[in-house]
């Protein structure tokens, strides 16, 4: 006899989601592989998602949704899911972001998560987690959702110019990177600055930041290291970072000349014909 895993389902969301679902497919008197035909995925994927050894996606979320009438559960429930992938640390920080009215950001080495790819942030996250890179990923798409509700917080972020030369993966993700941060130019709910080499010394220095500001609650800050996050709604430290924050818009590039700049470094870079100068 085959031993099937049974789940604890107050472990986790996405116990609790494996539980869910192997509940209603042996109530519906339903075999692995007959589900499998009739949400288009095969029966060990199913079974791998009822263990708890794989991390479902939303259209899986959504097919499991159509199949057993459960009007969403599942789609809802995924958001815990993936929300439980972050790193704990900044599960906390996650919850707040997705509540702001208002995101600002300066960062110094990388895109802002909310606006990367799916494969720059796959090349990010092989680099410490390469067993998990799939289901972080797939946490980090849930995160950008964000930018896609029928009232999207305002975002506003300063690219430290470095972050458009440093190669993560290979000249393909970053064209396509760089692509996307282009494609918010119209957008009037994300705007993108560059702070250029020529600026100097500025305040920025210290590190990456961000500030949330919400309707009904105090702002936050928050910057993190390598193994926690530090978020605080001390109101000193809100003012200093907000000032600081200023002098580094007032010291960037235009939204115009930003979106201008990466796309010329888009080009000249990572382009077709930066392919052919180092061939030649």
């Amino acid at each position: 006899m085959v031993h099937v895993r049974q789940l604890d389902p107050s472990a986790s969301p996405l116990d609790y989601f494996g539980y869910e679902a192997r509940r209603l497919r042996e109530a519906a008197g339903m075999t692995l592989e007959q589900l499998g035909k009739v949400i288009y995925c095969t029966g060990s994927l199913i079974g791998q998602v009822e263990t708890a050894a794989k991390v479902p996606s939303r259209t899986f979320a959504e097919a499991l949704d159509a199949a057993f009438m459960t009007d969403g559960f599942f789609s809802r429930l995924l958001k815990l899911v993936l929300r439980s992938q972050l790193p704990k640390w900044f599960q906390p920080y996650a919850e707040m972001e997705a509540k702001a009215a208002f995101i600002s950001t300066y960062q110094c080495q990388l895109v802002h998560g909310l606006l990367q790819t799916p494969e720059y942030a796959a090349a990010l996250l092989t680099v410490d987690e390469p067993d998990r890179v799939e289901e972080m990923v797939a946490a980090r798409m849930e995160r950008q959702r964000i930018l896609k509700k029928k009232q999207p917080p305002a975002v506003w972020v300063i690219l430290d110019e470095s972050v458009l030369f440093r190669m993560v993966g290979d000249r393909k993700v970053m064209h396509t990177q760089l692509g996307h941060l282009v494609s918010f130019r119209d957008n009037p709910w994300v705007n993108i600055q560059v702070l250029p080499f020529s600026l100097g010394a500025h305040t920025g220095m210290m590190g990456s930041f961000n500030l949330l500001r919400f309707d009904d609650d105090p702002d936050i800050y928050y910057s993190e290291g390598y193994d926690q996050g530090h978020m605080t709604a001390n109101p000193d430290v809100i003012k200093e970072r907000s000032v600081g924050y200023a002098r580094l818009q007032a010291g960037a590039l235009s939204v115009e000349a930003s979106a201008d700049l990466i796309a010329r470094v888009m080009e000249e870079r990572y382009g077709d014909r930066a392919e052919d100068d180092d061939v030649a």
